[in-house]
């Protein structure tokens, strides 16, 4: 194998030297025999070993999608701490893409049913309940924190983050609260407990549905809250007084955002409120990150999943019949939550690899970091949109945010 790969590598690493000058070795053959340097360096930051030469033409051609797909296939090895591995793979993305510009954002679509959403719901959360506690808070929020001062550890950002939503929304005693999407049911049995909310909460992950209705049990909430697997789509035991979406709308697509958006404005009471909490792409026109990160997410981890802009977040939020009054990023946030988790991960790594396949391990390792990297360097955002039924007089509307923060 040794000769075939050095004649495959060594053109490519010498332009790799050339343009960007990497910390990395790469090796092959009998434990790490051969090797090529991809930069002037003294000791490497990377280590790169080709395990198999159907990862070559990956290598040649890099982009995220490449890189990603040889490491959890298993066609390459790489050590180093993730920052680096992160840093390393973005430049030997950019090695790849014409000179004086950047490729075109990609902007897909893809048909959104009731099965295949389902299907894509499960394969992502339905790893095993055991395997996101190894790197999730106690309550198992799996969406963004809300770091008020920034020294808050992950528990104490996603406990500020559910109230940060219910104080948003002006959640009030008795009133009824629709949670689309609710994982692990944090935010309703919150909303129950400290807010006197009655809830219904709906997901289409088995394995969340079962643990919620655990935790609601375990509560004594079983008269306050209603855990459903159920489509969002089928939910008509309206009206709600709050409606709540928190990391879900990435699954329903970008075509169908403004039915989305129409189904809660018809959940919703006059006067009523909801939020609508999501990850959004940082392209105008709602294109992928770039470097073909997009395919290794959607191709891996998240299948079917859409990131819309924000302003077409906006636009198909009038289109559904809806106004939004308040706009806020936390992009930053996202940042430092995925941080956590992947610190975490990395940090649990030896309870977290008996509980899934080597591919799976793979996958979540560098997808967790990969989505710290992407929020750090504005490839992709995340707003929390409150909203109302549009058409409604003035008097209704807050005159300052004084009522999220006072």
């Amino acid at each position: 194998m040794g000769s075939i790969v050095e004649r495959a590598l060594l053109p490519w690493a010498q332009r790799v030297r050339t343009r960007v000058n990497l910390p990395v070795r790469l090796s092959w053959g009998e434990q790490g025999a051969s090797s090529l340097a991809l930069g002037a360096f003294d000791r490497p930051r990377v280590e790169i070993r080709v395990r198999d030469l159907s990862a070559l033409p990956l290598l040649i051609d890099p982009g995220l999608d490449t890189l990603g797909q040889a490491y959890v296939e298993g066609m390459i090895d790489v050590e180093g701490s993730m920052a680096d591995i992160l840093a390393v793979a973005h430049r030997l993305a950019e090695t790849a893409e014409p000179e004086g510009g950047l490729l075109g954002r990609l902007r897909r679509r893809f048909s959104h049913t009731r099965e295949s959403d389902s299907k894509a719901i499960q394969y992502h959360y339905d790893v095993s309940n055991a395997f996101y506690a190894q790197w999730l808070d106690e309550r198992m929020v799996y969406s963004c924190g809300y770091f008020e001062h920034g020294d808050e550890t992950l528990a104490e950002a996603q406990l500020k983050k559910i109230d940060h939503i219910l104080t948003k929304i002006q959640l009030q005693p008795g009133q009824r609260l629709l949670d689309i999407g609710c994982g692990w049911g944090a935010l309703v049995l919150r909303a129950a407990q400290q807010f006197g909310a009655r809830c219904v909460g709906v997901t289409l992950s088995r394995n969340q549905h079962a643990l919620a209705r655990e935790r609601v049990k375990a509560a004594g909430l079983e008269d306050r809250i209603d855990i459903r697997l159920q489509d969002y789509r089928d939910v008509s035991d309206g009206p709600f007084d709050r409606i709540t979406s928190v990391g879900m709308f990435e699954h329903v697509g970008i075509d169908h955002l403004a039915a989305y958006f129409g189904h809660i404005r018809t959940l919703l009471k006059p006067g009523g409120w909801a939020m609508n909490h999501g990850i959004t792409s940082t392209d105008a026109f709602d294109g992928e990150t770039r470097h073909g990160g997009g395919t290794f997410i959607d191709r891996y981890v998240f299948p079917q999943g859409e990131l819309p802009h924000i302003g077409t977040v906006l636009r198909t939020m009038q289109e559904g019949g809806l106004e939004a009054f308040d706009v806020e990023s936390l992009r930053r946030h996202y940042m430092r939550t995925t941080q956590l988790w992947s610190e975490a991960f990395e940090a649990h790594t030896d309870r977290i690899r008996p509980l899934v396949d080597q591919k799976t391990w793979r996958i979540w390792r560098i997808y967790l970091a990969g989505c710290a990297w992407a929020f750090e360097h504005d490839e992709v955002s995340i707003y929390q949109v409150i909203c109302r039924a549009a058409g409604q007089r003035a008097q209704g509307l807050p005159w300052s945010r004084r009522f999220i923060y006072g």
